[in-house]
Formats: structure tokens, sequence, C-alpha cells
């Protein structure tokens, strides 16, 4: 698989997870974890449109809600 197939499958799969997170935060109750799930679709979503996918590993443990 190319560099360039790689960085678009993985920008994919981050916008996926933002609209996971948005869509959980939107469902919650709970005003604290909304935020936290909010303010993680957000990152998520802006990484995902940095050219060439650098930066932290959005799926590491340490990065969790």
């Amino acid at each position: 698989m190319s560099v360039a197939k790689e960085s678009s499958g993985r920008a994919r799969q981050l916008r996926e997870k933002a609209l996971e997170l948005s869509a959980a935060a939107a469902r919650t109750t709970d005003p604290e974890l909304r935020q936290r799930l909010e303010d993680k679709a957000r990152r998520l979503q802006q990484q995902s449109e940095q050219p060439g996918m650098g930066g932290q590993d959005a799926y590491a443990p340490w990065n969790d809600v």
C-alpha cells in the first residue's frame, strides 16, 4: 500500500472515529463526559485534516477519553 493511500485511509478512520465520538457525546447525559467526548472528536477531526497525518497516535491508550 502506498503512503498516500495509508494516509488517506488513516484520515478516514480518524473522521469516522470523530463522528462516533460526536454521536456518543450527543447521547450522554453527563455534561463532563459530553465535553470530553466533544473535545476528543474535535481533536481527531483536526488531526485528520493535517497534511501528512503527523502528530500523536490518536488510538494510543494514553489518549483515551
